[in-house]
């Protein structure tokens, strides 16, 4: 089987093109066309250029997908349909759409907050992973991506729960805040860890406080320590030009989001006996996150897996991979009726 999968949830344009035969799976192109730079100075993505975008790039990265594949005989269509910004949804389903039609192909809808988690089961060699996974259920799923900060039981492919979400910022939203507060580039979280990983010596004294973290819930809330960031800079304005002052403030943005992101896992961990946390979204292609995780993990001999960060951010292989397992389980071609759903949920 040969599906073609589009992902247009937020602001890159995303097309691949997967092989999967006899359980395995081969990438023949993943092509995404990022517009960071576009929305760099707006300190955010603005939905109506980041449409007009995408309409300009998809038939270009249909075309460069479809050449590196070598011009494939596709036999499905998958394209993500929420949640996300829903003029970028309408997009690429558009033109899923457009093309289905021409191809007399079915389309399969797919979660991309569901995909951020497929994207973990990409094994060495790129075969599946998942078909020798049942034994790693319950799992807790962190998924961290755009405005979302989720935490989900799946006790199997396919059967998720929602237990705990934002209350308000999502991590990668404070991420970009408080980057744009210390005077940092778009995107937030690779700027702010960049800067962190300059300071030579851990910060011994916590400056910023780490919200929610011992209320006996799995909900975040970190609209507060943005404004939290923003107070302390503001009384200290002058220490703005000082490197040492912004890898400090850097350090401690990070370290509080990540101690919170930890704490709230793994008490789910605990409290529903899972046996694995699986990470998912482009915050959690954060390096420290991820090695604080795997030893936290290890500690408490927890299965641990997080996704290669090539597909941590946004990207249609993720979408294919999800779609053809739907397929698995549907065994039907037919089309379904597909809508875009912003707030689309997972459970």
């Amino acid at each position: 089987m040969i599906i073609l999968a589009i992902e247009t949830s937020c602001d890159d344009t995303c097309v691949a093109i997967l092989e999967i035969r006899n359980k395995k799976l081969k990438i023949l192109s993943n092509i995404i066309s990022s517009q960071v730079k576009l929305h760099a100075k707006y300190g955010g993505i603005h939905p109506g250029l980041a449409k007009r975008e995408h309409e300009r790039n998809l038939p270009l990265v249909l075309k460069k997908a479809l050449s590196k594949a070598k011009m494939p005989k596709i036999d499905l269509i998958a394209v993500t349909v929420g949640p996300g910004l829903e003029p970028c949804l309408w997009t690429g389903i558009n033109f899923a759409k457009e093309l289905a039609k021409k191809m007399n192909l079915a389309i399969i809808p797919v979660n991309h907050i569901e995909a951020h988690i497929f994207a973990n089961f990409v094994g060495e060699n790129f075969q599946f992973s998942i078909f020798n996974f049942q034994k790693f259920f319950p799992a807790i799923c962190l998924v961290v991506s755009g405005g979302h900060t989720q935490l989900i039981i799946m006790k199997k492919i396919g059967k998720y729960k929602i237990i705990g979400e934002t209350r308000d910022d999502a991590a990668g939203e404070c991420f970009d805040k408080t980057a744009r507060i210390l005077g940092l580039s778009y995107p937030g979280g690779p700027a702010i860890a960049a800067e962190a990983k300059k300071l030579q010596t851990a910060c011994l004294q916590t400056i910023l406080p780490r919200p929610m973290i011992y209320q006996k819930n799995y909900d975040f809330s970190f609209s507060g320590l943005k404004t939290a960031v923003l107070y302390k800079v503001k009384s200290q304005i002058s220490n703005l030009k000082s490197q040492k002052f912004i890898q400090v403030f850097s350090y401690e943005i990070q370290q509080a989001i990540i101690d919170v992101l930890i704490k709230k896992t793994i008490r789910a961990t605990k409290d529903y006996k899972a046996k694995t946390i699986i990470l998912g979204g482009g915050v959690t292609a954060n390096e420290e996150l991820r090695k604080q995780f795997k030893s936290k993990a290890g500690k408490l001999k927890i299965n641990f897996f997080a996704p290669a960060k090539k597909f941590c951010v946004d990207n249609a292989t993720m979408i294919g991979i999800t779609a053809y397992f739907q397929w698995l389980k549907e065994k039907t071609k037919k089309s379904k009726k597909i809508s875009a759903n912003a707030n689309l949920r997972i459970s």
